[in-house]
């Protein structure tokens, strides 16, 4: 059987959640289909920022670059399964190829688009629905990589239950070499988001209960935005300017992993009180680290947060999150009086931080980029079976 990867994402430099998950995924791959050829489809790209791979690949994988400057996916890759298909082809990022294998296996992260669709603009909408609900169609089986998101995808597309296979992203467990203490550019304790700055992550309602912080409760942190810019970024960039705490809010803009690591374990709580997440992966990174986290109690969070393996996609505990052992503080992500009073309680309660911290600890053993593509392999090989 010979099997094919789209890996157009996951060499890139600065990668983001969508590019982290394929790139996760092919590495872990890479010992579980020995028997197989595989072939991993990469752009040819003249830019420092992208690389075709970044480690020796094993024997029976093959490289192909594909060079099609626009429209990648739909008409480079189309034209490669036109004249050299393959058995099955996996896509880990949303969008199937016009021309594929009756046999494609496609990872859809989530449909955000849909359900706050005031966060993307008209052509993002438009793009993003066409693409990914043709993919939903073509794609003989679904990754969703959460409960939540095989949910929205009943709900919005119809999808047959039976054609999505949840299978949770993983965490890197980075072991940090940084301690807590001296925070970052010398000052000593700050609140922390990472990810995209855009209205979908709420960053104005972070920023509005960072605020009643510093007034209500005094609070000497600073607040650290790191990321880079999303849509309505200029909204979000003129509340900064113009904000009377300004000079404590940093935007580093986008961060190397390392970075992100040292402010991930020196913050003194992680801040992702979003909108909507089709799985949350922040979460599980700084839970690694010892960082208690915040966030918000809708879509994939509280089943990211907590292990609630026990709850059906229709279950009424997904409206009352205080039934759930969570190992985050889960708050509603359109009171930012809510969110100020719960980090203050984190960083006024050692007890309660101690406790979460705990809990997050425990919470991300559940997760392993190993697992998520042992089961990914099985999906891929599952068709050789069934031949």
């Amino acid at each position: 059987m010979k099997i094919g990867i789209d890996g157009s994402r996951a060499f890139l430099k600065s990668r983001t959640g969508v590019e982290e998950y394929s790139y996760q995924v092919i590495k872990h791959l890479e010992d579980k289909l020995n028997n197989y050829q595989v072939v991993l489809y990469v752009q040819k790209i003249k830019n420092e920022k992208y690389k075709i791979v970044d480690s020796k690949l094993p024997n029976n994988w093959k490289i192909k670059i594909i060079k099609w400057p626009l429209f990648w996916t739909q008409i480079g890759l189309s034209l490669e399964m036109l004249l050299h298909s393959v058995d099955v082809l996996f896509i880990p990022a949303h969008t199937v190829p016009i021309i594929h294998p009756s046999k494609t296996i496609v990872t859809i992260h989530g449909l955000e688009y849909e359900t706050m669709p005031k966060a993307y603009s008209f052509w993002e909408r438009l793009y993003m629905r066409a693409s990914i609900k043709k993919s939903c169609f073509w794609a003989k089986t679904i990754v969703a990589v959460s409960k939540n998101t095989k949910k929205d995808l009943i709900k919005w597309y119809k999808v047959p239950a039976e054609k999505i296979k949840v299978i949770y992203e993983g965490e890197n467990k980075k072991v940090s070499l940084f301690g807590k203490g001296e925070g970052e550019g010398g000052f000593e304790k700050f609140l922390l988001f990472v990810g995209r700055l855009e209205k979908r992550k709420n960053i104005q309602g972070i920023i509005k209960s960072f605020e009643i912080l510093k007034e209500k409760y005094k609070i000497p942190h600073k607040l650290i935005l790191a990321g880079g810019k999303g849509y309505g970024y200029k909204e979000i960039n003129y509340q900064i300017i113009n904000h009377k705490y300004k000079n404590d809010i940093i935007k580093t803009g986008y961060i190397s992993e390392n970075k992100k690591w040292e402010l991930l374990k020196k913050a003194d709580v992680f801040l992702f009180p979003t909108f909507y997440e089709g799985f949350g992966l922040p979460i599980l990174e700084a839970q690694s680290v010892g960082t208690p986290v915040v966030a918000s109690n809708n879509s994939s969070i509280p089943e990211i947060v907590s292990d609630n393996s026990q709850l059906n996609l229709n279950d009424q505990v997904y409206n009352n999150r205080k039934k759930i052992q969570n190992s985050a503080v889960l708050v509603n992500p359109h009171k930012p009086q809510e969110i100020a009073e719960t980090v203050w309680k984190l960083i006024s309660d050692k007890e309660l931080k101690n406790d979460i911290i705990k809990k997050g600890y425990k919470n991300i053993k559940r997760f392993s980029w190993n697992k998520c593509a042992f089961s990914i392999a099985e999906l891929l090989k599952n068709n050789e079976r069934k031949k």
